[in-house]
């Protein structure tokens, strides 16, 4: 199986297209006709990471964090990702990141977070905006079946845990063919009357292009009507961060002590105490200042997130715990579960998770 192939059905498992338009997801370097000999998992694909990959035969990383973010305007080896890339494609390595696509995932980053502390009815903290489009198509009726069977095949018609979702009314349409057309029924320059199904669907934006595709392939009229709108929705099923319940309340420094033993971790950098019991939580893997008055409009008791910066501690107005436990210890499940998901898609060749320490932070306690 090709580099091609494999990051093809990665793709469908996890869109890019769900990556922030800030990111640089996707193939970095790597030559993807070539055949995979094994996949490395890791967080961030550095050197000592690469020579891992070299050791164990893998041609291919699939790393969470970009190791080019950046533009490159040279590959002299002169810092820690040129080295990196460097030795990669001296190797023939194909480098595949994922990051923010799989931040954004409904069962990625954030799931992860939630369900190593057990939370319950999970929902997303920052739904995606701009995200769902409606199509609209006019059919014959013998021909409705057929259409929708089409869309649904090209990603049309699922909204969260539910596929195949249309909505059909029938009616009469009318056309008059006119000079130079062709048309699948009536005669020109005649007024037809067709019993026709109008059908709509929704679908996430990115697959509009194989959508309609699919649509005008399976459409038997020369010229197809059909009409797409961009929808005010939010997709509550695609965006950054989670929050839910834990099974039982707990106080303050209860639930520190839960985290801490739960992610294994000695140190946690957190808000003024508020007094109140935390049951709802919000998280959001890595940097995620971005997400605290999200939570706070969640209701949310306490907060999990890394990077926290001295005024973004004011920011939860005393309503809610604000947690800092680590960007990397925030993220550290996320090897596992893409592990996990492509062991589960490929069993053709070796899969391997990096043992390579790759945190870049330290602490002396």
């Amino acid at each position: 199986m090709t580099i091609r192939k494999v990051i093809s059905e990665i793709d469908r498992l996890i869109p890019l297209q769900q990556a922030e338009d800030f990111d640089n997801v996707g193939l970095l370097c790597g030559v993807p006709d070539r055949n995979v000999s094994g996949i490395l998992i890791c967080h961030d694909a550095l050197e000592n990471v690469v020579d891992e990959a070299i050791e164990k035969n893998c041609n291919l990383i699939v790393c969470f964090h970009p190791i080019i973010f950046s533009g490159l305007k040279s590959l002299t080896g002169k810092n820690y990702v040129e080295r990196a890339v460097l030795k990669a494609i001296e190797n023939k390595i194909a480098i595949y990141a994922i990051h923010t696509a799989f931040d954004n995932d409904f069962f990625g980053v954030n799931h992860g977070i939630c369900s190593q502390l057990g939370l319950k009815n999970m929902k997303i903290l920052q739904p995606k905006e701009n995200n769902l489009k409606q199509l609209t198509v006019f059919v014959p009726k013998d021909y409705s079946e057929k259409v929708k069977e089409a869309m649904f095949s090209a990603g049309a018609g699922s909204i969260g845990f539910y596929d195949e979702c249309s909505f059909t009314v029938n009616g009469n349409g009318t056309f008059r063919p006119v000079e130079g057309s062709n048309p699948f029924s009536g005669q020109q320059n005649i007024r037809e009357n067709a019993d026709e199904d109008m059908i709509s669907v929704i679908f996430e934006g990115f697959r509009q292009g194989q959508i309609v595709g699919a649509m005008k392939e399976a459409h038997p009229y020369e010229e197809v009507a059909h009409q797409i709108y961009s929808l005010d929705n939010k997709n509550h099923h695609v965006g950054l961060g989670m929050y839910g319940e834990l099974e039982e309340e707990m106080e303050e420094k209860d639930f520190l002590r839960f985290v801490k033993e739960k992610f294994g971790i000695e140190v946690i950098k957190h808000s003024d105490f508020t007094s109140k019991k935390i049951k709802r939580v919000g998280v959001l893997g890595g940097s995620g200042a971005s997400g605290i008055r999200s939570a706070v409009s969640r209701k949310c008791d306490a907060y999990l997130t890394g990077d926290l910066k001295y005024h973004d501690y004011f920011l939860a107005e005393s309503k809610m715990l604000l947690c800092d436990i680590g960007h990397y210890e925030s993220e550290q499940f996320v090897s596992q579960q893409l592990f996990e998901i492509l062991s589960q898609k490929f069993s053709t060749f070796a899969i391997s998770k990096s043992i390579e320490k790759t945190n870049p932070v330290n602490y002396f306690i």
